[in-house]
Order: structure tokens, then sequence, then C-alpha cells
């Protein structure tokens, strides 16, 4: 530049440089975290857990499915129902989130999948967030939701919407929690009100083995106040993205850092075990934390 010196020169042209290579390496940081989110939106892990719970009379294995999305691997969810035949369960849980509640997206995706593992498999059905949205605004999402019902409706498939149901060869009741959307809140936890399960749900049976399907993890205390040996959730999608030592950035609900955000959990006599999802919505990106299929074997145990 006009009137610098040599000197000068030489460090502005240095700067320049610095600030090159800084850009080029933020770049080249950002392409390889796009990366991974793509890569890691794209796949599937599976993962095996085992229980000890009183009041089960026989082992049993099933498999959790939690917030698929529509989500596809491979050729209509064939990697996913390979990988559920090589675990051969006795029966398969969905946690919620089936589909997503935009009204234009098509189900397809999620329906063949119900219905080609029914063909199998009993399949019991909790209700999240998105299936009660589009149960509750019925008129803006124009009857999806029981479209949705019809076309998973066979003798197989039990859609558990604040009923029970018993497995009398385990001695397990298996209860479908539909939270109220008002629970389901961004940014913030909605204190759940005194005696809200007790309202909504069956009586649990002290006698029996008691799982509960509850999409939205934010209420395990409750959900183990209720009396619920195993609560099967969802929603979080293991934080979008996971650190090291901090574990899961953010919740679909916009809160960071959440509690729950994917694994086991235990309070007193209960467990929960949070599936980190098979989808995603909106932002179809997973960053080191690809999506989970569980494999659960529940064992008996001493009362």
């Amino acid at each position: 530049m006009v009137g610098e010196s040599p000197l000068d020169q030489e460090k502005t042209k240095n700067m320049q440089n610095m600030f090159g290579t800084i850009i080029l390496v933020i770049l080249l940081l950002g392409m390889a975290l796009l990366a991974v989110g793509i890569i890691d939106g794209n796949r599937f892990v599976t993962v095996r857990e085992e229980f000890a719970l009183p009041g089960l009379s026989k082992e049993c294995r099933f498999v959790l499915i939690s917030d698929l999305h529509n989500k596809v691997y491979g050729n209509k969810n064939d990697k996913v129902i390979a990988s559920i035949q090589e675990i051969n369960p006795d029966f398969i849980i969905l946690a919620g989130d089936l589909v997503t509640s935009q009204v234009s997206e098509d189900m397809t995706p999620g329906i063949e999948l119900i219905n080609t593992l029914s063909q199998k498999y009993k399949i019991y059905y909790g209700l999240g967030n998105h299936e009660s949205k589009m149960q509750r605004e019925s008129e803006r999402f124009g009857g999806k939701f029981d479209t949705l019902m019809q076309a998973v409706s066979n003798k197989n498939v039990k859609v558990l919407q604040n009923e029970s149901i018993d497995l009398p060869q385990y001695n397990i009741r298996l209860t479908g929690l539909d939270l109220a959307l008002e629970y389901f809140a961004h940014f913030r936890t909605v204190k759940m009100e005194d005696g809200y399960l007790q309202e909504v749900l069956p009586e649990y049976d002290r006698t029996r083995c008691n799982l509960l399907i509850a999409h939205n993890p934010d209420y395990f205390d409750d959900y183990a106040g209720w009396g619920a040996q195993l609560v099967l959730s969802g929603h979080v999608h293991g934080g979008i993205m996971r650190l090291p030592f901090l574990g899961g950035v953010i919740s679909p609900s916009y809160k960071l850092f959440p509690k729950y955000d994917g694994g086991v959990f235990r309070r007193g006599g209960s467990v929960m075990l949070l599936g980190r999802g098979m989808g995603s919505h909106t932002i179809p990106l997973r960053f080191f934390n690809p999506a989970e299929l569980y494999d659960v074997v529940l064992k008996c145990c001493d009362q």
C-alpha cells in the first residue's frame, strides 16, 4: 500500500494470510460437521438393554422404536426390518411419533413399516405429541390422524391411548399415555398437575409388572410415582447433537442440555429407557448422535 514501509507491508500480508487461514479452517470444520450431521442423520445402531423387573413371570424380549418421523432406511425400511428380524422379539413397542404433524407430509413410510412388521409381530403403539397434535387439530390436518389409525389398524396392532392391555404370559400390564399437548411446551417444562396421571390413566395393577409408554421423558418422577416399573420414552432425539461429558445439546422443545436426553435413568424402584429416536423432523441432521433401535430383554427378579 502507498505510504507503507516494506515492514508494514509484510505485516499486512501476514495478517491477511492468517485471516485467510482462519476462514479456511472454519469452512473445513463447518463442512466436516455438516458431513457428520448428514451421515449420523442417515444411519442407525442397535442398542441392547436388559432389565430385571419385579412382577415379571417369564423372560421376554421386545424392540423399542421411537420417533421414526417417517424416516426410511434402505428400500421401504428394509434395513430396519432386517435388524428387527435378527433380534426376533416377542413383540414391538412404538413409543410415539411414527409420523410428523405436517399437513403436506406423506405418511406412507411409517404406515408401510408398521404394516410389514405387524405381519409377524404384535405391536403396541403409544402416541407421541405429533399424533396427538393431528388428532386434536383435526380440521387443520384434514383428518390425517384418523387416516393413520385406519391405515395401521389390524389384529396385531394395538394403539394404547390412555389405556392398558395385559400380557398374561409375562404378567405384564402395558399402559400407553396420551399426554396433553400443554406438557410439550417449548423452552420450559410445565409442572404436571397433581393427580393428572391418576385421572387420565387406568389404575395400575400392583400384582403385575407395569410398563408405561410415555413419550415425554420430562415427567419421569410423575411416572415413577404413578407406579411404573419401566417407562419407555422418546421425544428428545438424543439432544440432536451430543458432546462429550455434556450429553445432548438441545431438545425438539428448544431446551438446552435436557436433563433426560437418551439412555437409562433410575428413580427409586422405577427405570426409564429413553430412546434417542429413529428419525428427525424439520432439520434432518443428527450430530455425533446416530439413530437408535433398542433390543430390550426383561428378566424376572425376586419381589
